[in-house]
């Protein structure tokens, strides 16, 4: 595994932003993780963390488009950090992009915020996290309803490889039926590798009874492919 994959699980447990316990997903899964990428709350963590967006984005697509697109609320501060970091450390201006929940009818108005959309854009989608793949169905009208734009793909943080709505996980799905490349800075089996009867810090974070139940939630939801 590389050392930033490694540095960025450690990143994780010290923003408390993976956690382990008895939590219920946005699909309805009660899990025994969870990672909410709200617990970024600082100015250094959000720019780490948009380094570690920077360097996934640039290993998978590349530098050549020209749109972040982060769908509000979570996505908004990801899209943000992320170019900063694209820009710094690849010489890359790209746009940041979100929508807003509510259509603004004065002053700047319209559905969107940051950076214009529109005819031969090139853009990539930027997420928290992807579970059953729900809020891309949601995304993708709203980019493709401003213009002409091709949608590159998809990055996350972290990728759950669990099933989305069938069988296969919900980025193999998204790929599928958008046609769109999808990638995440790490999946959850590099964060059980690493963490796995492991001491960070003095602690194991991830003993035989956690495994033991995250290996039965694979069981029942983890992705044939």
């Amino acid at each position: 595994m590389e050392a930033y994959k490694k540095e960025f699980i450690e990143f994780m447990v010290d923003c408390k932003v993976l956690k382990f316990g008895d939590f219920v997903t946005k699909s309805g899964r009660k899990t025994p993780f969870f990672i909410n990428t709200g617990f970024y709350r600082t100015g250094g963590q959000l720019k780490k963390l948009g380094d570690y967006y920077a360097k996934a984005i640039a290993d998978k697509f590349g530098t050549d488009f020209d749109v972040l697109f982060g769908p509000a609320y979570k996505g908004i501060p990801l899209s943000a950090a992320a170019v900063i970091s694209l820009s710094e450390a690849y010489g890359a201006d790209i746009r940041y992009c979100s929508n807003r929940k509510e259509i603004k009818d004065h002053g700047d108005k319209g559905i969107l915020l940051g950076g214009p959309i529109g005819d031969g854009d090139k853009a990539v989608i930027i997420e928290d996290v992807t579970t059953a793949g729900t809020s891309i169905g949601e995304t993708l009208p709203i980019i493709r309803a401003q213009g002409d734009v091709d949608v590159l793909g998809l990055v996350v943080s972290v990728d759950r490889m669990e099933r989305g709505q069938g069988k296969k996980s919900a980025l193999r799905e998204i790929h599928e039926k958008y046609g769109l490349e999808t990638t995440a800075i790490v999946t959850m089996a590099e964060v059980v590798e690493h963490l796995y009867n492991r001491p960070y810090k003095g602690e194991i974070i991830i003993d035989d009874t956690l495994k033991n139940s995250i290996d039965a939630y694979y069981e029942q939801y983890g992705a044939e492919e």
